[in-house]
Protein backbone atom coordinates (compact mmCIF):
# COMPACT_ATOMS: atom_id res chain seq x y z
CA UNK A 1 0.00 0.00 0.00
CA UNK A 2 2.85 2.57 1.06
CA UNK A 3 4.32 1.68 -2.42
CA UNK A 4 1.16 2.66 -4.10
CA UNK A 5 0.94 5.89 -2.29
CA UNK A 6 4.03 6.60 -3.32
CA UNK A 7 3.64 5.97 -6.83
CA UNK A 8 0.43 7.73 -7.15
CA UNK A 9 2.36 10.68 -5.67
CA UNK A 10 4.99 10.71 -7.84
CA UNK A 11 2.43 10.72 -10.61
CA UNK A 12 0.49 13.74 -9.56
CA UNK A 13 4.40 15.41 -9.41
CA UNK A 14 4.92 14.91 -12.71
CA UNK A 15 1.73 15.79 -13.66
CA UNK A 16 1.97 19.10 -12.11
CA UNK A 17 5.09 19.87 -13.31
CA UNK A 18 3.72 19.02 -16.79
CA UNK A 19 1.05 21.67 -16.11
CA UNK A 20 3.91 24.62 -14.87
CA UNK A 21 6.29 23.70 -17.99
CA UNK A 22 3.37 24.07 -20.60
CA UNK A 23 1.94 27.58 -19.15
CA UNK A 24 5.04 28.93 -18.96
CA UNK A 25 6.33 27.65 -22.31
CA UNK A 26 2.31 28.78 -23.77
CA UNK A 27 3.28 32.22 -21.99
CA UNK A 28 6.93 32.91 -22.95
CA UNK A 29 5.35 32.48 -26.53
CA UNK A 30 3.13 34.62 -26.38
CA UNK A 31 0.53 31.87 -27.86
CA UNK A 32 -2.40 31.15 -25.24
CA UNK A 33 -4.18 29.19 -28.24
CA UNK A 34 -1.68 26.14 -27.05
CA UNK A 35 -3.14 25.81 -23.46
CA UNK A 36 -6.23 23.88 -22.77
CA UNK A 37 -8.20 26.22 -20.42
CA UNK A 38 -7.89 29.11 -22.91
CA UNK A 39 -10.97 30.00 -24.65
CA UNK A 40 -11.10 29.27 -28.63
CA UNK A 41 -10.55 32.48 -30.90
CA UNK A 42 -10.56 31.75 -34.55
CA UNK A 43 -8.66 34.84 -34.75
CA UNK A 44 -5.56 33.01 -33.27
CA UNK A 45 -3.23 30.75 -35.29
CA UNK A 46 -3.88 27.32 -34.53
CA UNK A 47 -2.17 25.71 -31.36
CA UNK A 48 -1.67 22.78 -29.37
CA UNK A 49 -5.11 22.20 -28.01
CA UNK A 50 -7.03 23.96 -31.14
CA UNK A 51 -8.64 20.84 -32.50
CA UNK A 52 -9.88 19.70 -29.18
CA UNK A 53 -11.75 23.05 -28.88
CA UNK A 54 -12.77 22.78 -31.86
CA UNK A 55 -14.45 19.45 -31.53
CA UNK A 56 -15.67 20.30 -28.34
CA UNK A 57 -17.69 23.36 -30.06
CA UNK A 58 -20.31 19.99 -30.73
CA UNK A 59 -21.89 20.88 -27.01
CA UNK A 60 -22.28 24.43 -27.89
CA UNK A 61 -23.82 25.35 -31.14
CA UNK A 62 -24.94 28.91 -30.26
CA UNK A 63 -21.14 29.88 -29.13
CA UNK A 64 -19.66 28.54 -32.36
CA UNK A 65 -22.07 30.37 -34.46
CA UNK A 66 -20.79 33.24 -32.62
CA UNK A 67 -17.15 32.61 -33.24
CA UNK A 68 -17.69 31.82 -36.86
CA UNK A 69 -19.57 35.50 -36.93
CA UNK A 70 -16.70 37.03 -34.85
CA UNK A 71 -14.25 35.86 -37.51
CA UNK A 72 -15.92 37.15 -40.76
CA UNK A 73 -16.93 33.76 -41.62
CA UNK A 74 -20.28 33.66 -43.65
CA UNK A 75 -23.01 30.91 -43.15
CA UNK A 76 -26.40 30.12 -43.35
CA UNK A 77 -27.61 28.62 -40.09
CA UNK A 78 -30.06 25.69 -41.90
CA UNK A 79 -33.49 24.25 -40.59
CA UNK A 80 -33.03 21.00 -38.05
CA UNK A 81 -33.38 18.07 -40.21
CA UNK A 82 -35.18 14.95 -38.08
CA UNK A 83 -35.97 12.23 -40.72
CA UNK A 84 -38.58 10.31 -39.66
CA UNK A 85 -37.77 6.39 -38.94
CA UNK A 86 -34.29 7.27 -40.30
CA UNK A 87 -32.68 6.23 -36.68
CA UNK A 88 -29.57 8.38 -35.73
CA UNK A 89 -29.50 10.23 -38.54
CA UNK A 90 -30.57 14.27 -38.96
CA UNK A 91 -28.85 17.83 -37.78
CA UNK A 92 -29.57 20.01 -35.29
CA UNK A 93 -27.28 23.02 -35.61
CA UNK A 94 -25.76 22.78 -39.60
CA UNK A 95 -24.84 25.77 -41.06
CA UNK A 96 -23.80 26.08 -45.00
CA UNK A 97 -20.79 28.30 -45.22
CA UNK A 98 -21.24 31.51 -47.79
CA UNK A 99 -18.91 33.24 -50.25
CA UNK A 100 -17.30 36.47 -49.16
CA UNK A 101 -16.14 37.70 -45.67
CA UNK A 102 -13.18 35.64 -44.76
CA UNK A 103 -13.83 32.37 -46.45
CA UNK A 104 -12.23 33.30 -49.58
CA UNK A 105 -12.33 29.58 -51.20
CA UNK A 106 -15.37 28.62 -52.04
CA UNK A 107 -16.81 24.52 -52.10
CA UNK A 108 -17.76 23.29 -55.25
CA UNK A 109 -21.33 23.29 -55.99
CA UNK A 110 -24.06 22.09 -53.90
CA UNK A 111 -22.02 23.54 -51.12
CA UNK A 112 -22.65 21.01 -48.57
CA UNK A 113 -24.09 21.83 -45.02
CA UNK A 114 -21.92 20.84 -42.13
CA UNK A 115 -22.39 20.84 -38.52
CA UNK A 116 -20.93 24.16 -37.14
CA UNK A 117 -17.56 22.35 -35.95
CA UNK A 118 -17.01 21.48 -39.10
CA UNK A 119 -17.34 24.49 -40.72
CA UNK A 120 -14.91 26.25 -38.05
CA UNK A 121 -12.24 23.77 -38.41
CA UNK A 122 -13.03 24.26 -42.32
CA UNK A 123 -12.30 28.07 -42.26
CA UNK A 124 -9.38 27.63 -39.83
CA UNK A 125 -7.89 24.90 -42.50
CA UNK A 126 -8.53 27.68 -45.08
CA UNK A 127 -6.50 30.12 -43.68
CA UNK A 128 -3.67 28.18 -41.65
CA UNK A 129 -3.14 25.40 -44.14
CA UNK A 130 -4.58 25.15 -47.47
CA UNK A 131 -3.91 28.48 -48.75
CA UNK A 132 -0.27 28.78 -47.74
CA UNK A 133 0.31 25.51 -48.85
CA UNK A 134 -1.09 26.16 -52.32
CA UNK A 135 1.36 29.76 -52.55
CA UNK A 136 4.73 27.42 -51.38
CA UNK A 137 3.93 24.77 -53.82
CA UNK A 138 2.73 26.35 -56.74
CA UNK A 139 2.49 30.29 -56.25
CA UNK A 140 -1.05 30.18 -56.97
CA UNK A 141 -4.58 30.55 -55.12
CA UNK A 142 -7.23 27.86 -54.57
CA UNK A 143 -10.29 28.48 -56.24
CA UNK A 144 -12.45 25.73 -55.51
CA UNK A 145 -12.69 22.62 -52.94
CA UNK A 146 -14.34 19.93 -54.74
CA UNK A 147 -16.03 17.24 -52.32
CA UNK A 148 -18.30 14.69 -52.05
CA UNK A 149 -20.80 16.06 -49.78
CA UNK A 150 -21.48 15.92 -45.91
CA UNK A 151 -24.83 14.50 -45.01
CA UNK A 152 -25.70 11.44 -45.83
CA UNK A 153 -27.60 8.80 -43.31
CA UNK A 154 -25.82 5.72 -43.39
CA UNK A 155 -23.49 3.72 -41.11
CA UNK A 156 -19.78 3.37 -41.70
CA UNK A 157 -18.86 2.23 -44.78
CA UNK A 158 -22.30 1.43 -45.80
CA UNK A 159 -23.06 -1.18 -44.09
CA UNK A 160 -26.43 -2.54 -42.84
CA UNK A 161 -25.10 -2.81 -39.36
CA UNK A 162 -23.11 -1.35 -37.07
CA UNK A 163 -21.84 2.39 -35.80
CA UNK A 164 -23.96 5.34 -37.53
CA UNK A 165 -21.63 7.00 -39.80
CA UNK A 166 -20.27 11.01 -38.86
CA UNK A 167 -21.69 11.97 -41.84
CA UNK A 168 -25.04 10.66 -40.67
CA UNK A 169 -25.52 14.10 -38.95
CA UNK A 170 -23.67 16.01 -40.89
CA UNK A 171 -20.58 16.00 -38.42
CA UNK A 172 -17.77 15.14 -41.81
CA UNK A 173 -16.94 16.11 -45.27
CA UNK A 174 -15.32 14.35 -48.10
CA UNK A 175 -12.65 16.22 -49.83
CA UNK A 176 -12.11 15.18 -53.40
CA UNK A 177 -9.69 17.64 -54.67
CA UNK A 178 -8.58 21.71 -55.56
CA UNK A 179 -8.65 23.93 -58.13
CA UNK A 180 -6.12 26.37 -58.35
CA UNK A 181 -6.00 30.17 -60.10
CA UNK A 182 -3.93 29.34 -63.05
CA UNK A 183 -6.08 26.61 -64.06
CA UNK A 184 -4.27 23.54 -62.22
CA UNK A 185 -6.81 20.72 -61.18
CA UNK A 186 -5.73 18.73 -58.08
CA UNK A 187 -7.28 15.49 -57.34
CA UNK A 188 -7.17 12.68 -54.86
CA UNK A 189 -7.80 10.17 -57.33
CA UNK A 190 -5.41 11.03 -59.94
CA UNK A 191 -2.71 13.22 -58.21
CA UNK A 192 -1.75 11.09 -54.20
CA UNK A 193 1.00 9.42 -55.59
CA UNK A 194 0.93 11.42 -58.92
CA UNK A 195 3.64 14.64 -60.06
CA UNK A 196 6.21 15.51 -57.05
CA UNK A 197 4.31 18.71 -56.41
CA UNK A 198 0.98 17.82 -56.38
CA UNK A 199 1.62 14.97 -54.36
CA UNK A 200 3.70 16.86 -51.74
CA UNK A 201 0.87 19.79 -51.22
CA UNK A 202 -1.75 16.55 -50.63
CA UNK A 203 -0.14 15.51 -47.75
CA UNK A 204 0.70 18.79 -46.52
CA UNK A 205 -2.90 19.45 -46.47
CA UNK A 206 -3.74 16.44 -44.82
CA UNK A 207 -1.07 16.45 -42.17
CA UNK A 208 -2.50 19.93 -41.42
CA UNK A 209 -6.02 19.01 -41.28
CA UNK A 210 -4.72 16.39 -38.30
CA UNK A 211 -4.40 19.68 -36.17
CA UNK A 212 -8.15 20.47 -36.70
CA UNK A 213 -10.44 17.22 -36.76
CA UNK A 214 -11.00 15.01 -34.67
CA UNK A 215 -10.57 11.84 -37.46
CA UNK A 216 -8.74 12.42 -40.87
CA UNK A 217 -9.08 9.60 -43.18
CA UNK A 218 -6.94 9.48 -45.98
CA UNK A 219 -5.72 7.11 -49.02
CA UNK A 220 -2.73 6.08 -46.52
CA UNK A 221 -5.56 4.15 -44.45
CA UNK A 222 -7.28 2.09 -46.94
CA UNK A 223 -8.89 1.74 -50.52
CA UNK A 224 -12.28 3.22 -49.37
CA UNK A 225 -10.33 6.13 -49.47
CA UNK A 226 -8.48 6.10 -52.30
CA UNK A 227 -9.83 9.79 -53.46
CA UNK A 228 -11.21 11.66 -50.53
CA UNK A 229 -10.18 12.91 -47.17
CA UNK A 230 -13.04 12.11 -44.74
CA UNK A 231 -12.95 14.74 -42.13
CA UNK A 232 -14.97 15.16 -39.08
CA UNK A 233 -15.29 16.13 -35.43
CA UNK A 234 -16.44 12.92 -33.43
CA UNK A 235 -16.62 13.40 -29.61
CA UNK A 236 -15.30 10.42 -28.21
CA UNK A 237 -15.23 10.63 -24.58
CA UNK A 238 -13.58 12.00 -21.62
CA UNK A 239 -10.56 11.27 -23.15
CA UNK A 240 -11.21 12.76 -26.83
CA UNK A 241 -9.21 10.59 -28.72
CA UNK A 242 -7.74 11.80 -32.21
CA UNK A 243 -7.45 9.56 -35.05
CA UNK A 244 -5.24 10.62 -38.63
CA UNK A 245 -4.90 8.31 -40.23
Amino acid sequence: MRAVRRVIAITAALALVAVAALLIWAQARGRPQDLPWTRLDLAQPVGLFTGRKLTALGDDAPRCRALLTDAGVRFTALPALRPTGAGSCGYDDAVRLERGGAGAIPFAAPVPGVACPVAAALALWEWHVVAPAAQRHFGARVTRIDHFGSYSCRRMYGRDAGSWSEHSTANAIDIAGFRLSDGTRITLAGDWNGAPAKAAFLREVRDGACDLFATVLSPDYNAAHRDHFHLDQAQRGTMGWRACR
